[in-house]
């Protein structure tokens, strides 16, 4: 392991929001491929737990490990951030591909009528006339709008369901009922 790297535990609440691409630079900072395109929560959360990638390689770390972030930043396409346990470019190559997690409860907090697609997915659809039409499974970014993507189960096959995420169909959404309600027909 990486000296100065602690071993931790993941969060129970925490969310896979980037990926380490590689080290930027020669003081210890990396170059990061977010998640999102609007990746505040690497930018709010000071504490990072980090855990290798799928394909990791010979002098990679093992298990969950933590980082305390000095700083993180917008920088072309993508991220660059610096902590404390990565003194310079060396450490920072053996964190390549790494998969970064922040706690859900360091997220900023969402404006009103905004959301975060981790908190969507899950969720149960029903229409006006108290039809299920199924389950959130992903999201798709359209351009000018997302869109839901539902799983549901008809004649015994799984099936997928689009609705646009727009206030025109979407009624309201109800994070602690689990529920989003909709203006939609299983038939359209």
């Amino acid at each position: 392991m990486l000296p100065g790297l602690e071993p931790a535990e993941l969060p129970a609440d925490a969310v896979e929001v980037g990926r380490i691409l590689d080290a930027w630079g020669i003081k210890g900072w990396f170059k990061i491929q977010p998640y999102s395109a609007s990746p505040e929560a690497l930018f709010s959360s000071k504490r990072w737990f980090l855990q290798p990638s799928e394909r990791a390689g010979k002098g990679s770390f093992a298990g969950t490990v933590r980082l305390s972030i000095k700083e993180a930043k917008d920088h072309a396409d993508s991220v660059v951030a610096n902590a404390h346990e990565i003194p310079d470019r060396t450490a920072a190559e053996q964190l390549k591909g790494a998969r970064i997690f922040v706690s859900r409860s360091s997220f900023p907090t969402p404006e009103e009528g905004e959301y975060y697609w981790v908190d969507l997915i899950g969720l149960t659809v029903v229409n006006r006339e108290g039809v299920t039409l199924g389950e959130v499974k992903d999201l798709l970014s359209t351009g000018p709008q997302t869109t839901l993507v539902l799983s549901f189960e008809e004649a015994g096959k799984v099936q997928e369901r689009m609705i646009p995420f727009v206030d025109a169909y979407v009624d309201s959404v109800d994070l602690p009922g689990r529920r989003i309600n909709v203006d939609w027909q299983p038939d359209y």
